[in-house]
């Protein structure tokens, strides 16, 4: 698996999604469950700026503090980091996104391939798995998952 790619590709899915969407239509609710456009990007926001975290952790970096929220608080983290956003401009809370995006594209180079598909080198996530599993399954499949509901939502709008 090419995780460069994979991360890429998520981050176009999510700037395809949202691209032309008036930033009025962001606020709407029950896009997914009772959140927003918005509310899903914050969401997006927060997990990748957990992975800058998890890469970080993998380079040797001991301060990761949304690591340690997401895996001590995993039940609420989602709903907890979209409120911690809740009153950022749509247009903040997509520069949070970008920029630890572009953080991530910048450290994953930094992990070799032989590190990244070490199974259990995030413990806290399983034995079984490895790094390129969980950007696969957590940020690649999650972004498919959160776009196409952005995308039935813009589907209502027409």
């Amino acid at each position: 698996m090419n995780a460069h790619d994979v991360i890429r590709y998520g981050h176009e899915t999510v700037m395809t999604a949202i691209k032309g969407l008036p930033k009025d239509d962001w606020l709407t609710p029950g896009v997914c469950g009772v959140w927003s456009v918005k509310d899903i990007i914050a969401h997006l926001a927060s997990f990748e700026v957990t992975l800058v975290d998890v890469l970080r952790s993998l380079t040797g970096e001991t301060s990761t503090p949304m690591l340690q929220t997401f895996i001590e608080t995993y039940p609420q983290f989602n709903d907890a980091q979209v409120e911690l956003r809740r009153h950022h401009t749509a247009d903040e809370i997509l520069a949070e996104y970008i920029d630890a995006y572009e953080q991530v594209a910048a450290l994953l180079p930094e992990i070799s391939p032989e590190l990244r598909r070490q199974n259990g080198i995030l413990a806290w996530y399983g034995e079984q798995y490895d790094l390129d599993d969980f950007i696969l399954y957590t940020f690649y499949g999650h972004k498919r998952e959160h776009c196409a509901q952005i995308n039935v939502f813009r589907d209502t709008l027409r």
